[in-house]
């Protein structure tokens, strides 16, 4: 799966335009990248934890030559997959069903519901 087919994918689960989930995959990938480039770990519980990894100088080898060459330290970006990631690509378990806005919807009936109680009461 590419970008744009991540894309058209979670617009169509969301029911979103294609620009507003371009966007904000955009952001995202922004945020995790410029998190690493500060040493920062992101985690997201149940998916994964990105995080910056440093490797240290070692010898290498020419392939044409096989003359040694020094290969300098650097810092490289890693993933570890989750425990809920890592069983659903394993079968051990199936992905949840995606709900959209379930939490966003109670919360406004509630709060509709209790203004028009104190309404009531002056």
């Amino acid at each position: 799966m590419n970008r744009a087919e991540l894309i058209s994918e979670i617009a169509e689960l969301t029911g979103q335009p294609k620009t507003e989930i371009g966007a904000a995959l955009k952001a995202v990938l922004h945020s995790i990248t410029s998190a690493l480039s500060k040493g920062n770990k992101v985690t997201l519980v149940g998916f994964g934890t990105f995080e910056r990894r440093t490797r240290q100088s070692r010898t290498g080898r020419n392939p044409r030559t096989l003359a040694p060459l020094r290969i300098a330290a650097s810092r490289v970006p890693a993933f570890r997959a989750g425990q809920d990631l890592k069983d659903v690509v394993d079968g051990r378990s199936r992905q949840k069903p995606w709900r959209s806005g379930t939490t966003r919807t109670s919360h406004t009936k509630k709060a509709t519901h209790k203004s028009a109680k104190s309404k009531k009461r002056c």
